[in-house]
């Protein structure tokens, strides 16, 4: 009950001064001289509280003698111990109080001017508790509760204690019988010298309470901490701060996370300029993910960098929207554009899009440069910003050309491919006019060879010699295909390569991680939208892949059957570096044969190009599945026979990845043969009006394999007029070959198709009957003009290009062989 008294009353103590307010008022107005004064005010504000203390303690004191073992006599002890501590603390208080009185009269106004505020008090003076400091050797040195002071002459620096960190580990080498403080702030790090080591640790301790106290914002009670309380602050903050001196930063306030004097962990970084940078810093500089602004001159407008910085500069995966409409995504290195990225203007007035590599800034390399406007596309190589040396040049209209650049001009010689399948060679100018000696093959097979010349208003005009001997056409020209030796194929997109190389040889370190695959991992869904993955949206994937776990499981899945559902799934997540790869490669792919780029000139780069984007994803995933067996400490398996690499990318990485670039490629495919599938199609339909029997006669398919017991018929009908009856099941089979994408899938069912035709004749002789290819044509034959397939001469040139080299030589080999027969006989 008494505990619970004193409770109350304490809680009440504020009300008292409410309600003698007035009655202190009046008291003061006796009291008048300076003397007086602080008289007065001990005798209202000290003596009242002291003495009330005083009988607590007494009180208290009796009450403990009184009270039995066991009861409430602990409590009561332990009552009297905070009474004295209180009592001890406001003495200390006072005494501060008075200490800092005598130091504001004693310092010069100038700094009592600017350094006296009402609540500060003064924790050391260093002429009571002699150290020194090493800046420009300052002659004084005051602790006070919220800031550290260092006097020099007429001059002082103060220090905001929740900015500053004590080291006692001085890594300085000092003067014998010297010992050492360092004190780091955000701008300056100064040492702090004693001449003795219990000096060293009074002021250690004395900064480092301090320290702590000005960070809780409230004083320890008692005056000297609790026992055991821990009197080193945290070296972990969070503050705001403005850097004063020179450098990267000045004039720039930094709100955020700070660890030893420097920016460190999340923070926001403001100029007055406008510019800000809000992202990951460590030790002092943006380093991690970071969106900067930066204000263009003399506009409204900002320039956007979301990038991840590297020791301060971007490096790694960006994507940087300019205020005049462009947007770069790609990779930067030294805060300039490096590597592979993409730069398209989104404004109406000139839109382009450049896909390629970037050197300093330009662009530099093989790349691709889509001119909306011209509706033109050139794909070659590139200098200092300008197209130069070899180029191929693809327009809207179906006119390709290849010619030699230099800074952005045509050079030389080149071959210019027309819409109606004539060639030219020599020169011509930028709108396509021949000029100077040339030769102009006709599709037909004439030829013109002389010199060209354009006269305004009279066309073109020429001297030289028509060929008209027509000799057999020459097949090099109307299927020219360009670029081949211009441009190997490993020359192309290295830029794609080389960062995923670079990742693989940082051993897939998580911080390389995110700057190469270019997303962020623990970042909020806000900002995860806004840095769009990389090329693509993100996928609605719930597996977070970690770097470790992928590695993890790529040991897992070594065999063949559980390789090819895992590495099924890695090339279709957007989060998988090898998926994330696929990605940047269908970009670069789609950027330089759809749409525009679909010219049959270009069939044989494309083709080869996926060959190869198989080539090198299988070669990564090596990489990274031996960087994974390292990692454990394992030695990866030497393979058995020879060098398989290349059929293990046939037959493993390139059914897993054709999809993603089968309809720019089948397109290509489709344009290359199609004067052959015209003349085929042509066939098809002369064939098409045959009944079933007349067809079979045509084809001499010998009379015993009709399969006519299949044929139902009514008394009204004749024989002659069945159709589309026979051999239905084979028929039917073959149609699926347009519904496949994987060359492998398509030679099953051109097998399947053999088994169906050979299953029906097994009926009709009533035997197991194994077809000799002079029987087999005829029906295969059958079946294909029945089947009418669209661009099946497409269909067999992607097979023969694309199929595994192991089925060469073997059933399916001869199968397509077959196939390609026929399709040669239809066409005739």
């Amino acid at each position: 009950v008494v505990v619970h008294g004193f409770e109350h009353a304490a809680k009440s103590k504020s009300e008292a001064w409410k309600h003698h307010k007035t009655v202190l008022k009046q008291f003061l107005t006796d009291f008048t001289s300076e003397t007086s004064m602080s008289l007065a005010l001990y005798t209202v504000l000290h003596k009242p509280i002291r003495d009330h203390l005083e009988q607590y303690v007494l009180l208290l004191t009796k009450l403990n003698e009184v009270l039995k073992e066991g009861s409430e006599k602990d409590v009561v002890t332990t009552a009297i111990k905070e009474y004295k501590k209180l009592e001890s603390f406001i003495s200390q208080v006072l005494d501060e109080a008075c200490f800092t009185k005598s130091l504001w009269k004693s310092l010069g106004y100038k700094f009592t001017d600017m350094l006296c505020v009402p609540e500060r008090r003064l924790l050391e003076d260093s002429k009571n508790l002699p150290i020194s400091a090493s800046t420009n050797r300052s002659d004084r040195i005051l602790l006070f509760d919220d800031v550290l002071v260092l006097i020099q002459g007429n001059s002082f620096q103060s220090f905001d204690l929740k900015l500053v960190w004590v080291d006692e580990n001085c890594r300085e080498k000092l003067a014998p019988g010297v010992y050492g403080l360092r004190i780091i702030t955000p701008e300056e790090t100064f040492l702090l010298s004693a001449k003795d080591p219990q000096m060293k640790a009074v002021w250690q301790w004395k900064l480092n309470q301090a320290v702590r106290q000005a960070l809780n914002g409230k004083r320890d009670f008692p005056l000297w901490g609790k026992t055991g309380e821990g009197t080193e602050p945290p070296s972990c903050r969070f503050f705001t701060y403005v850097f004063r001196l020179e450098g990267k930063f000045k004039s720039a306030t930094y709100e955020g996370e700070w660890h030893w004097g420097k920016p460190h962990g999340k923070g926001t970084l403001k100029w007055r300029d406008g510019r800000n940078h809000v992202g990951d810093f460590k030790e002092g500089l943006e380093h991690g993910f970071g969106i900067c602004l930066v204000p263009r001159r003399l506009e409204d407008r900002y320039d956007c960098y979301k990038c991840h910085w590297y020791e301060g500069k971007m490096r790694g995966y960006g994507i940087c929207e300019y205020g005049n409409d462009m947007v770069y995504k790609g990779y930067f290195k030294d805060n300039v554009r490096q590597g592979f990225g993409i730069l398209e203007n989104l404004s109406a007035d000139h839109p382009f899009k450049y896909t390629g590599q970037w050197e300093n800034d330009k662009k530099n390399g093989y790349g691709v440069w889509e001119d909306k406007d011209r509706g033109e596309r050139y794909i070659g190589t590139w200098l200092d910003d300008h197209k130069h040396g070899q180029g191929i040049v693809v327009t809207q209209s179906g006119v390709c050309y290849q010619r030699t650049f230099h800074a952005d001009k045509m050079v030389g010689s080149g071959i210019l491919l027309l819409e109606d399948d004539s060639v030219y060679e020599g020169n011509f100018t930028e709108d396509l006019t021949f000029v100077g000696k040339g030769k102009l093959s006709f599709a037909n097979g004439f030829t013109l060879e002389g010199t060209f010349t354009n006269k305004l208003g009279q066309g073109l005009q020429t001297h030289g010699i028509l060929n008209t001997s027509n000799e057999q056409l020459d097949e090099r020209i109307t299927k020219a295909q360009l670029g081949l030796e211009e441009f190997p194929v490993e020359k192309r997109w290295k830029g794609i390569y080389d960062q995923f190389l670079e990742f693989i040889q940082s051993g897939c370190k998580e911080e390389t991680e995110e700057s190469f695959t270019g997303f962020h991992v623990q970042t909020s869904k806000e900002l995860r939208k806004s840095q769009e993955y990389l090329f693509c949206q993100r996928g609605t994937e719930d597996v977070s892949w970690k770097i470790e776990d992928i590695l993890e499981e790529l040991v897992q899945h070594q065999g063949l059957e559980s390789l090819q559902s895992y590495l099924e799934k890695a090339l279709k997540s957007s989060l998988h570096p090898l998926g994330k790869l696929l990605k940047a490669l269908t970009i670069a792919f789609q950027a330089t044969y759809s749409g525009i780029g679909a010219n049959r000139h270009l069939l044989t780069m494309a083709q080869e190009e996926v060959k190869y984007y198989a080539k090198k994803i299988w070669e990564f995933y090596q990489g990274l599945l031996h960087l994974a067996l390292e990692q454990k400490g394992q030695l990866p398996a030497k393979s058995m026979e020879g060098d398989t690499s290349d059929q293990n990318a046939y037959s493993v990485v390139l059914p897993l990845i054709l999809p993603c670039f089968y309809p720019e490629l089948f397109m290509l495919y489709m344009l290359y043969h199609e004067r052959e599938d015209d003349l085929y199609c042509q066939g098809i339909v002369d064939l098409s009006l045959f009944p079933d029997i007349k067809l079979l006669e045509f084809l001499d398919v010998q009379k015993h394999l009709w399969p006519l017991k299949d044929l139902t018929l009514t008394t009204n009908q004749r024989r002659s007029l069945i159709k589309d009856k026979c051999f239905l099941s084979a028929t039917e089979c073959l149609q699926k070959l347009i519904t496949t994408v994987d060359p492998r899938e398509k030679l099953v069912i051109l097998q399947k198709t053999y088994e169906e035709i050979e299953s029906t004749v097994s009926r009709v002789v009533e035997k197991d009957y194994k077809l000799p290819m002079d029987d087999l044509l005829p029906l295969l034959m059958y079946v294909v003009s029945r089947a009418k397939i669209q661009h099946l001469g497409a269909e067999i040139h992607l097979i023969r290009d694309l199929m595994d080299p192991t089925n060469q030589g073997g059933l399916y080999d001869f199968l397509l062989t077959a196939l390609e027969s026929c399709y040669e006989h239809i066409q005739r």
